[in-house]
């Protein structure tokens, strides 16, 4: 294998590979990049076994070969490199030269054949998408995710597609995010499936061109997306969500309209002195005031009063400040609408027009 290219060229593919690697590692050469040289064309491929990225770059007077190198250092001597600068890369026996400029860097390597394949089943459903219509689906919902839940399904997102419909929920149990849009072709199916919450995050970050058309495959237990040049796959989680839709069919109470920055100013300002582990803070909800309150084992209190439109029946709620703050930050509009359920059980947050996405958070007791 020989080949040259020039930094730039290989910098961008092979940051967004490594990302997938994970630093720590039950088979060494699961810490390498694979490269292969094909049809005039670098292949790179990074896996942890649950998450692949394969990144194509096209290269000219290459001599094709197969090689892995440890994927960090090599990254790393990428990047510190001068802008523009041509690297050439050889491998000699079990070591792959790199020369660039006046330096010379020597890696050790592990042979090709012993990089595990990436198992994937048929996969026979597809769909077409806007990149940034789907990266906004994405992170509008991801920050509810689960982490290291014992209830694994929820450490994912449920993708639903039904027909031209698509729908993303997610949800820790405390809360749960939903965001709801239509493909632009009709699909002839209807899906549910659960994508990993590394995969989620490392998709997200990945769709960088909101121009860009993600073509989507998927079966019931993997999913391969086409992002440009690269090719993301995952294994999916292997469960059943839950049925969220018994949360939207309780009686609400008067929804309650408040500007979105000042909500978000006043929750930061109270919280600061709320339970650090909880991050409890009270809600007493009147006529025309909505007055925010929190108090800590060390005896120190925070209260804010903000005056807002509401017409229902006074009342007092606890709530996860953490958790509000995160779905009021992600509402596009300028108000917030929060609904309260009669049994007190679930506030929904949204905005005044209809949109796409709801956001709920279940109440504490302090």
């Amino acid at each position: 294998m020989k080949f040259n290219i020039n930094r730039e060229a290989i910098l961008v593919p092979l940051q967004q590979i490594v990302s997938v690697i994970e630093k720590r590692q039950t088979m060494p050469i699961l810490a390498n990049v694979l490269m292969v040289i094909e049809n005039n064309q670098l292949i790179l491929t990074g896996t942890d076994l649950e998450i692949q990225i394969i990144a194509k770059i096209n290269i000219t007077a290459a001599t094709p070969g197969t090689i892995t190198v440890p994927a960090r250092k090599f990254l790393d001597i990428c990047r510190l490199l001068p802008a523009g600068t041509e690297i050439k890369l050889e491998q000699q026996g079990d070591k792959v030269k790199i020369l660039a400029n006046r330096c010379r860097f020597s890696l050790s390597s592990l042979p090709a054949g012993n990089y595990p394949e990436f198992a994937e089943s048929e996969l026979e459903k597809k769909f077409s998408i806007n990149a940034g219509k789907f990266k906004k689906a994405l992170d509008k919902t991801l920050f509810c995710m689960a982490n290291q839940d014992v209830r694994y399904y929820l450490n994912g997102l449920l993708l639903n597609i039904s027909n031209s419909k698509l729908k993303l929920v997610a949800s820790d149990g405390h809360r749960l995010s939903i965001y709801e849009d239509t493909l632009d072709q009709s699909t002839g199916y209807e899906a549910r499936i659960i994508l990993p919450r590394k995969g989620v995050l490392e998709l997200s970050r990945l769709l960088d061109d909101p121009e860009a058309e993600l073509k989507v495959e998927f079966s019931s237990n993997n999913i391969r997306i086409f992002i440009g040049h690269l090719v993301f796959s995952a294994k999916l989680v292997d469960s059943k969500y839950p049925d969220f839709g018994k949360v939207f069919q309780q009686e609400l109470g008067n929804p309650l309209h408040i500007q979105k920055q000042l909500l978000k100013d006043a929750l930061t300002r109270v919280a600061i002195l709320s339970n650090e582990k909880f991050k409890g803070v009270t809600f007493d909800i009147n006529a025309d005031s909505l007055k925010i309150s929190t108090h800590n084992p060390e005896h120190d209190e925070a209260e804010e009063e903000l005056f807002i439109e509401y017409t229902g029946e006074p009342l007092s709620i606890a709530f996860n400040a953490q958790y509000l703050l995160d779905a009021v930050s992600n509402l596009d509009s300028e108000l917030a609408v929060l609904t309260i359920a009669n049994n007190a059980s679930s506030c929904f947050i949204d905005e005044p027009n209809d949109c796409a996405y709801k956001f709920i958070v279940m109440p504490m007791r302090l």
